[in-house]
This record gives structure tokens, sequence and C-alpha cells, in this order.
């Protein structure tokens, strides 16, 4: 009769299993007594709140669990329990249109939303063989970008600039300009105020078709960090649904930084600008998620980074992701001085896929325009003294003749978005 009842008890665990909360840091919880492995969900239950969080770090004696939101309130003794969902994220079709946080919970005042399924955040990258070629235009509607740094489908593009230059307003312009099915907007960092600003003056408040995760400044790193992972599942998500996915990120450096806190956190040693090792190595395994996939649809995806003293060589994270990614766009201060907007420094910036995505026509065009632009910007002072005389150099008066016009071309209103066939005719009539 005892020998029952003891295999029924075996069979019918009673209780969860828990352990304990032995040590309490600034940003870190010390527990023990639960067999985990990094990167498991975990629960701390302390006074009737629960308080999620991510073991990050494990020992004989020991692990590490950083939390979601942030270590006040916990005390020693509290307990621990194991969240047997993993790290999954609710989605569907009813996401379109909403202003979500990196759990997907609404943060619109729009009321709750209803999903169909739940799929992990971290998700491995697509196989190299899988991956498609890209060989299609990508138009996002601003004449810098389509006429002489052309995008394709699935291109991983950054945006580098400083504070200040432009990046949310040229962020703005591709989402509107771009022909994407769905378009995806990651947030990560950015300070609060930013988001409805993004929303009603960059996209003059219209989401349709498109999805915004945010994370702000004052979540935590843990938040901040998972916010882009969150996104970018989303993204997959309707990739595998055949839709081409625009995915716009601001910014990989906030994300870095939010690696950068839990890697110190946890005692990694800091290297080049005080960044940890694992806050390189979060960069690709972010990136290389977006892409094209045989079978599937697209991700076409554009990171911005931010660079401190607009010097792009000297930020770790900038050198890093331009490593990582199939082109940049580099946004100048010194033209925002000279009242080109979008401040695209287009002789700095590169596309490594235009080749296979435009005809040879537009390709030579397009070096052509460079060529022109660069003679201006080389002779620049000596024009404006009067020291060159017409006649010297053939090139550069052809580049003389038309400086104003290849300005105008540069120059661009964000309420003036082109299709890609009237850019390509644009550049056409100026070379």
């Amino acid at each position: 009769m005892l020998k029952n009842i003891k295999n029924k008890i075996k069979q019918n665990q009673l209780s969860k299993p828990f352990g304990f909360v032995t040590k309490i840091t600034p940003l870190n919880v010390i527990g023990n007594s639960l067999n985990v492995s990094i990167g498991d969900l975990v629960t701390i239950k302390s006074n009737e709140k629960n308080i999620l969080g991510m073991v990050t770090a494990v020992s004989e004696n020991d692990f590490v669990i950083t939390p979601f939101s942030f270590t006040e309130g916990i005390k020693i003794g509290d307990k621990i329990y194991l969240d047997e969902n993993g790290m999954k994220i609710p989605v569907g079709e009813s996401l379109l249109g909403r202003v979500v946080d990196p759990f997907m919970r609404p943060i619109d005042g729009k009321g709750p939303i209803i999903y169909k399924e739940k799929i992990p955040i971290m998700q491995k990258p697509i196989s190299p063989l899988k991956r498609g070629i890209i060989n299609e235009p990508f138009p996002t509607g601003v004449k810098s970008i389509d006429g002489v740094l052309t995008c394709g489908k699935g291109q991983k593009v950054g945006i580098f600039a400083g504070s200040g230059v432009g990046k949310s307003t040229l962020m703005g312009m591709i989402v509107k300009g771009s022909k994407a099915d769905i378009k995806i907007i990651a947030l990560i960092g950015e300070r609060g105020r930013e988001i409805p600003e993004f929303i009603e003056q960059n996209l003059d408040g219209d989401l349709t078709n498109t999805v915004i995760i945010a994370a702000t400044s004052d979540d935590s790193a843990l938040i901040r960090k998972y916010g882009a992972f969150s996104a970018m599942a989303v993204a997959e998500y309707f990739k595998n649904q055949n839709n081409d996915v625009l995915f716009m990120m601001d910014s990989v450096t906030r994300f870095a930084m939010a690696q950068r806190e839990i890697g110190l956190a946890l005692g990694e040693p800091p290297t080049s600008k005080g960044y940890p090792p694992s806050s390189i190595m979060i960069l690709p395994q972010l990136m290389e998620r977006a892409g094209k996939e045989e079978g599937k649809g697209s991700i076409t995806a554009f990171f911005t980074v931010l660079v401190e003293g607009d010097d792009t060589s000297a930020d770790p994270i900038a050198d890093q992701a331009r490593s990582i990614l199939d082109g940049h766009i580099i946004l100048d201060r010194e033209l925002t001085d000279m009242g080109i907007y979008p401040p695209i420094n287009i002789l700095k910036s590169a596309s490594r896929v235009m080749g296979n995505v435009i005809d040879e026509t537009h390709m030579q065009k397009a070096r052509k325009f460079k060529r022109l632009y660069s003679l201006l910007k080389e002779n620049e002072v000596l024009l404006r003294i009067g020291a060159y005389q017409k006649g010297t150099d053939k090139e550069l008066d052809e580049a003389i003749n038309k400086k104003e016009t290849i300005e105008n071309f540069l120059i661009q209103s964000p309420k003036n978005i082109y299709s890609f066939e009237e850019i390509k005719n644009f550049l056409f009539n100026i070379v």
C-alpha cells in the first residue's frame, strides 16, 4: 500500500521544482538549487509579484539571472521557478498597424491583440545554401539610393550617421517609399518621445501593413537586447508566409550598448570603447537572419548605426557592422550644412549588390554621375576662388555645366517619393 502511494507521488509531481535567491546586485540576481542552462527563462516570485528573467551564466553551485525589469523589490530567499514555455512570443496578422513592446503587448492604447500562434525569439539564420540570389531591385523612393546606390530585395544595409544628422527622417522616407508587403520597425533604446514623433512626423500616422516594436532607453538592458531579436522574429514570421518584408532598426548601437551592460555586469573583459566580446558576437546573430530564402519571401533590412564623432572607422560597432552588411549609406553632416537633404554622401556609400539588380545602362549612368560629382568635390576650392579656367579638363567642364542638376538630384523633400522608373529617368537625363 505504502509502495503504491510512493509511486503515485513520483509520477505526479505535487510542486514545480524551484530554487532560491542567494544574492542580489544592481543588475543581476544570483540563485541556486535549480537545474538550469544559459538562455532559460525563469520567474522570481517576490511580494506576490512575478519578475521574469533570463539565466545568463551558470557555475557549479549557482547561476546568474538578468531580470527583464529591474532588481528592486527582490529579496534573499525568494523562490525561482523555471518557465517551461521558453523564449517565445505570440504573433499573427492582428499585429499589423499596432505598436507593441518586445513581448508583443500593445502600448498604443488600441485594445488587446488576438494572436494565432507562438514562435521562438531566437532562431538560426538562413542556411547559406538556402539563400536566394539577390537579383531584383528594392525601390525605396529615395533618389540618391535608387539612382546610384540601388538596393536589392533581401539585402542588408547599414545607415551610418552621427547624432541629429537625419537618420529618422531617411527611415521614414524609405518606409513610405518602399513597396514591401509588410514593414517591421524596431525602435531600440531610443527616447520615449521619439516614438510618437516618428509615427506622426516621419510616417504621417500611417501604419498600414506596419508593425512597430519599441524598447525605450528606460527599459532594462535585457529588454533592449531582446527587443531587436523579437522584431526580427516577427519579420521572419511574415517572410515565411511568402511576403517581402522591410525590416528597419534604429539603432544597432543602442542594441550593442545593451549587451555591453549585460556583459560587463557578468564580468566580461572590456575591449575597444568598453565593449565586451559578446557585443561584437551578437551582431551577426541578428543581422544574418535577414535575407532572401528559397521557396519563401525575403527580409530587406536597414540598420541604423550611431557613429560617435562622425568617424565610422573609430567605432568598433560601426566597423563590425560594415563587415557584416551588404552595403552602407553614410550620412554626412557637411551636406546638411550645405542644405542637401537627405545628406547621403554617395562617394563614401556603397551597395554591394547593385551590379546584380540593375541593367548595364543604369550601372554606367550611376558610375558617370558619381564621377562627375567626385570631380566637383575635388575641385570645389578652385571653383570657388575662380582659379579654374574652362577648357582645361573636358570632364570637369561637363561636371560644372551640370552642377545644378546634379545637386538637385541629391536633394529630396521627405514629402516627395518617386517611383523607380521616375528616378532612372531623372538620372539618365542628367548624364
